[in-house]
Parts: structure tokens; C-alpha cells; sequence
């Protein structure tokens, strides 16, 4: 053939031709449907899927070995429910694509929210044992082979992942990888993979296995009556993000979450074989209980209400504050505080204070932290408010659970700029009320409604370092009198309310990724949230300084070494800062989805804006 010129090809030893630079498929198996094949270059880690160029505009000489194989592939996913299930994706489509079709076939709205990550390695064991209890504990729930972009889900049923398994022996938590410290949780992620490159590309191999997980921590829209499975699977990633210790939490936290995993395992197989079938009577009936329940949107478009333009409301009261200082012991001082706006003033006594203020903090981007003990009558409020040179920490105290919930939920508000006008102030009072309330243990332990020796398995409900710290029997008595403050709750009620209490918790949210600071001798954290930057002490985790992206011009990456992120703000000098241990296209993609995130709307279509997220996301890859 006058011409023309082969590459050598792989999978059932096809052969592309080319004739005058342009491709032709040989005769051989042409009744074979080759319509889902496509051309893998494996030196330059490229698909050929522009047809139309020929392979010289490729780059590509007579010695290039190019792979014809299948775009769609077996992977095997294990869901935030930590069960694994096999799907066909398609490898040659971008993360972000590939993770939306695995989400319409699962039915979970809001893709944009999730991602793929690879499996962290416990340092502490030899790879070749960690390999054979990762095949152990493949369990897949009906297995699934869709094929994605033709037909919905051709075998097994996605509902199932709507119902909340309990978790079936102790010993799948003594498996399982568990973050020793902020620098282990830093790890982490650097597993996340490149939404902007396909699969293939980043050396995932067929019947890899790869975490489908929550990775931005703005819930959009969550509706209890079309987020079934969504609502479930975001439980259970709270679960075992609690459970295994990712996330911090009180003893009096951990009993509740143990109460309302015990409550939810309970309703979930009394309901197992009925529960599909009367899942929208259900939530017919907890409607408007779930009105108390609805998921704050960060960082979303809102509206001015009216509120916002009278009238707005003032909180005044006998406050202690407490600001620490280095080499002193000094206490609480009593103030008479007003809450104005955004800002707080102190007064020494309430008839000074049309006077000047012994101390004014102003709010806005500041850093707001609950330190709470029930049952120590505790309710403190950790404020690090931004200032030129750092952080400046304050602590309030209050007397009740009641002025805690107002002085709390005004402090949230006005981090983010808000007054006490805004439509969420009442319903986050409400919600910090709520919280409080189910972390009060029984007035009278003597009275649990059910016997102590009930099959409540403490070791499957509780982290490890409770397990340490109690008997069994002592466990078992706590969540059951816990339970008594959430025993009349519905199964879904029970899911939000867990994932409500998980996102009250101070650690929620926070991505950490190791870094050097420009400037800086040693190696920090800098934590992404869905509004801020935070730079961090390594060791404690304190926040240090805190940038808000609302402020920031434009975020760059030098592109060349790929490991220094420089971002610009408005009024304050920018930041660089280079990544350790990661590339630094995980943490610009962090700060370009919250950003991309931050666009939704709930009055906009389901579809979303792809080349938008790349744009913010990819840089100028």
C-alpha cells in the first residue's frame, strides 16, 4: 500500500493504518462494533479522540506504540458507605465528567461536589499485607455494569444505597487507615485526582480501586425528597469520618453521634424491607420538622431580605471575656457587650456604655469556634479575628445555653460579613439550640428504656480512643441515655440532624495540605475551606492568619515547577506559599471549586457549567 504506515497497537492486536496521514481501520473483525475503541498514546499519556487529525498533526513518527482499546472500563469504586461497587466509566473522559455520569447512574444530585480519591497507604504496614486485606474486604453490594452515557444502570438497584447498613464487627475498624495527626490528614490528600485529566492519564489501571467521596464541603440544596441516596451516603461519610477520628469531637459530641448512629442502625433494619416502598410517606411526615433542618448554604447566592433593610436586631448582655496573652494567668474579666452589626463592643458596666469601649472587635473574617462542656455548664466562644500582623484571640463566656446560641450564631453571621437581619439568623439560634439539647445526658440515669445488656455493640458506635477510655458497659449506658434525646426522630430525620451536628463541629470543612510559607522557616499547614484560606500551626492546628476568597483578585500558579501558589487580594499584601508533598494543581483546584460552588443558584437548571469549573480550576494547563 503505496504511502501508508503502521503503529504498533495492543487489545486483541488490532492495527491502525494510516493512508497519506489519515486514518483507516484494517478489514480484520470488521463486523466487531469498534465504536467505544479509541487510539492510547502511552509515551505522551494522550488519547487520540480527534478523529479528524491525522498522526502526523499528532506528532506521532513510525516508531510510536499506540494502544486501540476500549474507552469504557471496570473500576471498582468504594462509595462513602465504605462498600465497594464495580462500575464502567469512561476512562478517556475528564475526572469531572466521568464523576458526573457515576453520580446520574447512582442518583445523586449535585455531582460537583464529589470526587475520586486514591486509597491512603498506612504507613505503618507493608504494602503487600494492606493489598491482601484490601481484597478481603471487597464486598461489592449488588454489583453494577453500567455504561454510562447509553442506559441507565443495567444490573442492581441504586436505591440500596439510600439504606444505611450498620456496621457489621469492630474489626472493619481496626482495618481501616486512621490519621494519626494533622500531618497524616494532610496526606490524605494528596490523593485527590486531576478533574481535568481523564483516568487514564493519571495512571489509574482497570479494576482500580478509587474513593468516590464528598470533597467540597458545600451541600447545595440538599431536599430529603430527591436526595435519598445523597443525604445517606453524606451520613455516612460523617460517620466514619467521626468514627475513625478525621475529625474531632467532645466525649458529650461522641455519645450523641453514637445515639443517632444507634438510632438510625435500629430504624434501618426495621425498615429494610419496607422502607423504599414508604420512603415519600415518610417524608411527608417530617416535612416540617425539616424546615428546622435545612443545610445553611455556604458560600451561595442570597438574597436581600427585608430584614436586611429595617430595622436591625442588637444583642446586649453581661459577657465575660478572656483575652490570653503570653506569661500570664489571667482569668475571665466581666464587660457589658453590645453586638452591633458586625461589631462588638465592651463596656466596663452597662451605664458606660454610650461611652467609649474598653475593647471593639469587628467581626468580619474572623475565625468563630465553639468550646462546649454540657454537662461542665460550659459555653465558651473562640474568636481569632484577622489583623494586619497575624490574629488576634478572644474568648467570650456566657452564663446559659440560650444567650450562648444568640452570641453564637450572630458571631457565625458576622464572619462572613452578615448581621442578626439576615433570614438565617433565627434558624441558626434554632439549630445551635438543638445541637445543645442533644447532648444532654437523662436527669435521671436510672431511667433507660431499654436493659443495659441490649446488643448495642459500643465498639461498632464510638472512635477508638473512648474504647480506651470506658468499659463497654459504661459506653452502652451513656448512648443509651443519649438516645433518649433522639429516640422519637424519624430514620431521615435522624441522617440530617447527624450531618447537621457533624458540620457544627470546628474541624468541619477544613482541607489541610502541608506548605512553606514565602518568608517562613519551616513547614505549616494552609487549611481550604468553602470561603477561606487559613494558614496553621502544623503542630496545634491553631489558625494563624485567615484570608477570605471574597477578597482575593486572582490566584496563580507558577506552572513551571508546579509546587508555589501565589494568590493577590484586594487590600492586603499577597500570599505565596509552596506546596509540600503535593502537586500544587490540588490545592488551586480546591480554591477554584469553592469559588466555581459559590456561582450556584437555586432558581438556575441542574446542568452544569464545565468549561466554567475548568476555567477555575485548571489554570492555563
Amino acid at each position: 500500500m503505496t504511502g501508508a504506515r503502521g503503529a504498533a497497537c495492543g487489545d486483541g492486536a488490532f492495527t491502525q493504518w494510516h493512508l497519506g496521514g489519515k486514518l483507516l481501520p484494517s478489514a480484520a473483525d470488521v463486523k466487531k462494533d469498534w465504536s467505544d475503541h479509541a487510539l492510547w498514546w502511552e509515551k505522551k499519556k494522550t488519547w487520540l479522540l480527534k478523529t479528524h487529525w491525522t498522526l502526523d498533526k499528532y506528532g506521532i513518527q513510525a516508531d510510536a506504540r499506540l494502544l486501540f482499546t476500549p474507552q469504557h472500563k471496570l473500576l471498582r469504586l468504594q462509595l462513602p458507605n465504605m462498600k465497594h461497587m464495580k462500575v464502567k466509566v469512561n476512562f478517556s473522559d475528564r475526572v469531572f465528567k466521568a464523576v458526573s455520569d457515576i453520580c446520574k447512574t447512582f442518583n445523586i444530585r449535585h455531582p460537583e461536589e464529589l470526587s475520586l480519591l486514591r486509597k491512603p497507604r498506612d504507613p505503618k504496614k507493608k504494602k503487600k499485607k494492606l493489598e491482601g486485606m484490601e481484597e478481603d474486604s471487597l464486598d461489592p453490594l449488588s454489583p453494577t455494569t453500567a455504561w454510562f452515557g447509553d442506559s441507565p444502570l443495567s444490573e442492581g438497584n441504586p436505591s440500596i444505597l439510600a439504606v444505611s447498613q450498620p456496621i457489621s464487627s469492630p474489626d472493619m475498624l481496626v482495618k481501616l487507615y486512621k490519621p494519626q495527626s494533622l500531618l497524616d490528614k494532610a496526606k490524605i490528600n494528596q490523593g485527590w485526582l486531576d478533574s481535568s485529566r481523564s483516568l487514564m492519564e493519571q495512571d489509574v489501571k482497570e479494576n482500580d480501586v478509587l474513593l468516590l467521596r464528598f470533597k467540597y464541603h458545600s451541600f447545595f440544596d440538599l431536599n430529603p425528597k430527591y436526595d435519598a441516596i445523597r443525604v445517606n451516603q453524606l451520613y455516612e461519610q460523617a460517620k466514619w469520618a467521626i468514627l475513625l477520628e478525621e475529625i474531632e469531637c467532645t466525649e458529650e459530641e461522641m455519645m450523641m453521634f453514637a445515639a443517632l448512629q444507634y438510632h438510625i442502625n435500629k430504624l434501618s433494619i426495621m425498615s429494610s424491607d419496607n422502607h423504599m416502598n414508604n420512603s415519600e410517606k415518610e417524608v411527608d411526615e417530617v416535612d416540617a420538622a425539616l424546615s428546622d433542618l435545612e443545610i445553611t448554604l455556604e458560600g451561595g447566592k442570597t438574597s436581600n431580605t427585608l430584614g436586611d433593610i429595617t430595622s436591625i436586631p442588637e444583642l446586649a448582655d453581661y459577657v465575660k471575656v478572656f483575652k490570653p496573652k503570653k506569661l500570664t494567668l489571667k482569668g475571665y474579666k466581666q464587660y457589658w457587650c453590645t453586638f452591633k452589626d458586625i461589631t462588638i463592643s465592651c463596656y466596663k458596666s452597662r451605664e458606660e456604655a454610650h461611652g467609649t469601649p474598653a475593647l471593639q472587635m469587628n467581626l468580619r473574617g474572623c475565625e468563630v469556634t465553639p468550646d462546649v462542656n454540657i454537662s461542665g455548664q460550659k459555653f465558651n466562644i473562640k474568636l481569632l479575628i484577622p489583623v494586619a500582623d497575624g490574629m488576634n484571640e478572644i474568648w467570650l463566656r456566657c452564663d446559659t445555653e440560650k444567650q450562648y446560641a444568640h452570641w453564637m450564631a450572630a458571631c457565625r453571621l458576622a464572619s462572613k460579613g452578615k448581621t442578626m437581619a439576615d433570614s438565617s439568623y433565627n434558624l441558626e439560634v434554632q439549630n445551635i439550640l438543638s445541637f445543645l439539647k442533644m447532648q444532654h445526658m437523662n436527669p435521671d440515669p436510672q431511667f433507660i428504656a431499654e436493659p443495659i445488656n441490649t446488643d448495642i455493640n459500643p465498639e461498632c458506635l464510638v472512635s477508638p480512643r473512648y474504647l480506651k477510655k470506658y468499659k463497654n458497659k459504661q459506653i452502652s449506658a451513656r448512648i443509651l441515655e443519649a438516645h433518649q434525646n433522639v429516640a422519637q426522630m424519624s430514620l431521615i430525620e435522624a441522617k440530617m440532624r447527624f450531618i447537621q451536628a457533624w458540620q457544627s463541629l470546628p474541624e468541619f470543612g477544613i482541607t489541610h495540605f502541608l506548605a512553606k510559607f514565602q518568608g517562613g522557616k519551616k513547614e505549616e499547614l494552609i487549611g481550604i475551606t468553602y470561603n477561606r484560606l487559613i494558614r496553621m500551626d502544623a503542630g496545634t492546628g491553631d489558625a494563624i492568619k485567615t484570608w477570605r476568597f471574597s477578597n482575593m483578585k486572582q490566584w496563580n500558579v507558577n506552572w513551571e515547577i508546579k509546587m508555589q501558589v501565589t494568590v493577590e487580594f484586594a487590600d492586603e499584601p499577597s500570599l505565596a506559599f509552596i506546596c509540600a508533598e503535593v502537586d500544587c494543581k490540588v490545592v488551586h483546584e480546591f480554591i477554584g471549586g469553592y469559588i466555581f460552588l459559590s456561582t450556584r443558584a437555586k432558581d438556575q437548571n441542574e446542568s452544569l457549567d464545565e468549561e466554567m469549573f475548568y476555567k477555575l480550576t485548571s489554570g492555563w494547563v
